[in-house]
């Protein structure tokens, strides 16, 4: 009996890749999401990313079982001809079933509540520091404090932003918006719309926005070619004063690192002020109106300016760990050029307490298929990261080829 399907080719796929026509493959099935990419919960750049190609890996990782049942609205009626499924593929998706039958993705623990006792613990020592206590060093202490904080906070607006970490998502939501927007001044909004794409394109130049730091910081010479970002839609343009910062970026990395904590606070008032959809704008906007009432508040009933000045530079410092740490996670990782067409995070809904318990299944994997698993100590991935920014630093300092005028711009719209 002839087969009945209706086939298209990868080719013909691959012409569904625009905003008004947006198809992708899952296990083989052609499904049309162009509408559904306008309600999309991670938003429509994720679905924009890996538009016209497979995409069954990245929907496995980033949607619990439940998700299925919804896709047969947008099946074309379709499938993709000569799908086939890598050996590779094969056995994460195993991997994936079996954590999910063994609960690991429902199973959260206790460390979701413990930190936020933790978190209001050091808010209210801040608070009391600053109100009850006329030492100076109790008050830099205090500042030190600060910051720890909102690295704590940072990890919850992380987890929440790709599982449920409370209850319910009601009571997610409200760990969202008080951890991030009115304790850390951080848009959760802004964080989803760039933290999608970043997993998404993983280490892609041009579509992850995670390495789009110039004009202070490039990880790749192919970024001296003034590279288009697909995520902010223009063009990086590498000018003399890149040129210039780039040269001695291993010199400045930890130094901006210090103070990255305001090109946060800038890249969230941005979007809530641009006319970019931003779901639940209207809470993203008062959560971001708490903090700059009560963080200023607390600040001036310092002493003096010597005392205001030095604990905001401490809490910024020390925060700067965290930038640290989120930049030596892909820094010093292997880099591209184009779109993407593998899911990077193998499963960014695990809880993190979990993370320890899969590291062996992950790295039998890996050995099976002859696959590199880098794993390096806080101290390593520094000096890694390091020697990244100091060889693409070098080759800005040789570079013949004339650059365009400065975008101070560029500086403006710039995060990390």
């Amino acid at each position: 009996m002839a087969d009945s399907k209706r086939y298209i080719s990868k080719t013909e796929l691959e012409t569904h890749k625009k905003p008004d026509d947006l198809w992708i493959s899952i296990q083989g099935k052609i499904y049309d999401v162009t509408q559904w990419s306008h309600h999309h919960p991670g938003g429509p750049l994720p679905l924009l990313n890996l538009a016209g190609q497979d995409a069954t890996d990245a929907f496995i990782a980033y949607h619990p079982s439940i998700a299925w049942q919804y896709l047969d609205k947008f099946f074309t009626g379709y499938y993709l001809e000569g799908y086939l499924v890598s050996d590779v593929s094969k056995d994460y998706r195993k991997l994936a079933v079996e954590f999910s039958k063994m609960g690991l993705f429902d199973k959260k623990g206790h460390g979701t509540c413990i930190l936020l006792t933790i978190i209001a613990l050091l808010f209210f020592t801040c608070v009391y520091g600053v109100l009850c206590c006329d030492k100076t060093w109790v008050h830099l202490c205090c500042g030190g404090l600060m910051g720890f904080l909102w690295i704590q906070s940072g990890w919850i607006g992380h987890d929440s932003g790709h599982y449920t970490v409370m209850s319910d998502k009601n009571l997610n939501r409200l760990a969202q918006l008080l951890t991030g927007n009115c304790l850390a001044g951080i848009s959760m909004g802004w964080w989803k719309w760039t933290h999608n794409a970043h997993h998404i394109a993983c280490n892609s130049l041009d579509f992850d926005p995670d390495l789009q730091h110039m004009p202070f910081f490039t990880v790749s010479s192919k970024f001296f070619n003034s590279i288009t970002s697909a995520f902010y839609g223009r063009k990086l343009n590498f000018d003399s004063l890149t040129r210039l910062l780039v040269s001695y970026q291993h010199w400045t990395f930890y130094p901006v690192m210090c103070v990255a904590r305001i090109n946060l606070f800038a890249q969230s008032i941005i979007l809530l002020l641009s006319k970019r959809k931003v779901p639940n704008k209207g809470q993203e906007i008062f959560g971001i109106l708490v903090f700059w009432t009560w963080y200023p508040l607390l600040v001036s009933f310092l002493p003096n300016w010597y005392e205001r000045v030095m604990f905001v530079v401490v809490s910024f410092a020390v925060t700067g760990i965290q930038h640290v740490q989120f930049c030596l996670n892909h820094f010093s990782s292997s880099v591209y050029v184009g779109p993407p067409n593998v899911e990077h995070h193998l499963f960014p809904r695990l809880p993190r307490c979990h993370l320890r318990t899969i590291s062996p299944f992950v790295k039998e994997l890996c050995k099976k298929h002859n696959l590199a698993y880098n794993c390096a100590s806080f101290w390593k991935a520094n000096a890694m990261t390091i020697e990244t920014l100091k060889s693409a630093a070098l080759q800005a300092r040789v570079l013949t080829n004339a650059v365009p005028k400065n975008l101070v711009w560029e500086a403006v719209n710039t995060h990390g």
